[in-house]
């Protein structure tokens, strides 16, 4: 859909219990990653934006499901960001608890969007979350941000890392990405457009 205008960008709604997710003939482009992986950044990126979707001083400040509409025609779902050592136990619970309802509602996502640091092995929090959206059986991709980072001789083998740690499929693609530079940005955005 090549007049997808991603420059029209509106917050809708935080959701903190599954009766505030959005549930209409929207698509869902679902976005997660770990609380520091420049989630909010990539996003940016994707909107042409500095800070829509707010890129936090300290991690792990994203504790609902946030929704933001783009051209009125699909939402950008910004999941809580996870495995931020800070965050009390209640909370860490009560994440884990929404994340759980959110993947096990039918119907939210059209498209995951897993966001992973380049540079390092996944994490076991990285694992469980691409499991839950390989549970959810919807279509996802892989961006492995901060691909600025590397040298390039590191791309390469640390992208296989990332692929066999997740255990990824043929059909899921992994897209280097860097959200400071903006390289990956279209190949990103090619795969989101799929969807819209």
């Amino acid at each position: 859909m090549a007049d997808f205008n991603v420059n029209k960008a509106e917050f809708i709604k935080s959701a903190a219990t599954p009766d505030g997710f959005i549930r209409d003939e929207l698509p869902n482009i679902v976005f997660s990653g770990k609380s520091n992986v420049g989630k909010s950044s990539v996003i940016n990126r994707l909107l042409n934006r500095k800070n829509f979707a707010r890129v936090g001083q300290s991690p792990g400040k994203t504790i609902h499901v946030n929704y933001f509409l783009i051209d009125g025609k699909a939402y950008f779902v910004d999941l809580p960001g996870y495995g931020y050592a800070k965050v009390s136990k209640q909370e860490r619970e009560r994440w884990g608890r929404l994340m759980e309802q959110f993947f096990a509602a039918e119907g939210l996502i059209d498209l995951g969007v897993m966001i992973v640091d380049a540079r390092h092995k996944p994490t076991a929090d990285d694992v469980t979350m691409a499991q839950w959206f390989k549970s959810a059986q919807c279509p996802m991709v892989v961006v492995a941000n901060k691909c600025d980072k590397l040298k390039k001789s590191e791309l390469e083998p640390n992208m296989a890392l990332i692929s066999s740690t997740l255990e990824l499929s043929e059909n899921i693609p992994l897209i280097p990405f860097s959200a400071e530079k903006g390289s990956g940005k279209d190949a990103l955005m090619a795969e989101i457009l799929r969807y819209v």
